[in-house]
């Protein structure tokens, strides 16, 4: 069996950084670190950070090195996943986002997921489009808003976080109608072609 080379490593650093995620934030709301929820929602924000840098970084390697692996090729969606899942099931466990706008999000990523192993039965390789990294980008830049909670301070904190989280939705739905309208193909069966 080959080493595990420094990408699938960070792949792994970042599904293990989940459980310290979900406690912090979790357990922060719920008082088991005292009063002050601030502080692990800040540990947890700069956790949720430091692993969704790490999903930028082992793509890069990877594709510099040519360390692509298959078992990179199916644990890094699978982690990022798993974080951003993770992150907001916490936060509507917090009151912090509406679930229905949950729903939504982790129904793309289903719908997403199911789609690609459909084109990868057929032998085709579908490429991430600029409407997914726009979403992926507002996503991360909503929870990191909603993580950090600072609406009590700062008045205008959450219309702001409001209106991130309208443009994440948008474009979680314009990115999933630009990837099946791109891609429809995928779905005919091989003998319909």
């Amino acid at each position: 069996m080959s080493k595990m080379n420094v990408p699938n490593q960070l792949t792994i650093f970042r599904v293990i950084l989940v459980f310290p995620f979900v406690v912090l934030l979790l357990g922060g709301n719920a008082g088991w670190f005292g009063n002050n929820q601030l502080i692990p929602n800040w540990i947890a924000l700069a956790i949720f950070i430091i692993a969704s840098l790490t999903d930028l970084l082992d793509g890069k390697i990877a594709r510099k090195y040519n360390l692509v692996t298959n078992f990179g090729k199916f644990m890094d969606p699978l982690a990022d996943k798993l974080l951003v899942c993770a992150a907001l099931i916490c936060l509507v466990e917090m009151g912090r986002i509406p679930s229905w706008v949950v729903i939504i999000i982790i129904s793309r990523e289903f719908i997403i997921s199911g789609f690609r192993l459909i084109a990868s039965d057929n032998g085709v390789v579908i490429a991430a489009s600029y409407w997914g990294k726009f979403k992926t980008v507002f996503q991360m830049i909503m929870v990191c808003l909603m993580i950090a909670g600072l609406q009590d301070l700062i008045p205008w904190y959450a219309i702001l976080t409001n209106v991130v989280m309208w443009i994440a939705l948008i474009l979680t739905i314009v990115s999933l109608a630009d990837y099946l309208i791109k891609n429809k193909d995928v779905m005919e069966d091989k003998h319909d072609r």
